[in-house]
């Protein structure tokens, strides 16, 4: 079930993401200051391209700086990430087959939102200590 919820996201959602993410991890890698960030919206890209199957947790080694990297971030490129998400849910839950997918796009405001200090675990055992209740 999760390579088919993967699939369809992929074709209705994922690419677009995808791409936005990358675009702005690209910008942020033009300064050599703002490079966390760009490999914090690479890696969010690769995490919205299949996201089934996967789960964002707290980083237990974040600190103050992930917090301050966060304000920034939310004032220069998460919001306009997560405004992608908004409106890929609305459109995804106009269908039945959509919702679950829709639903899953107003989930991952939080991650477009506030990035850095989260880490993204597989579901499908206890590796990096997740166990999927």
């Amino acid at each position: 079930m999760r390579t088919l919820l993967n699939i369809i996201w992929l074709i209705f959602a994922g690419i677009e993401l995808a791409i936005a993410y990358a675009i702005a991890g690209i910008i942020c890698c033009l300064l050599i200051v703002t490079i966390p960030f760009g490999i914090a919206s690479f890696r969010m890209a690769n995490y919205v391209l299949w996201p089934f199957g996967r789960a964002v947790i707290d980083k237990p080694t974040a600190g103050a700086f992930s917090t301050l990297g966060n304000i920034i971030w939310v004032i220069f490129a998460g919001w306009w990430l997560a405004l992608g998400h908004i409106i890929t849910g609305i459109m995804l839950c106009f269908t039945i087959i959509g919702i679950p997918l829709g639903i899953a796009n107003f989930k991952m405001i939080p991650l477009a939102l506030l990035p850095l200090g989260k880490q993204i675990v597989s579901t499908r055992g206890s590796e990096f200590g997740y166990r999927p209740a």
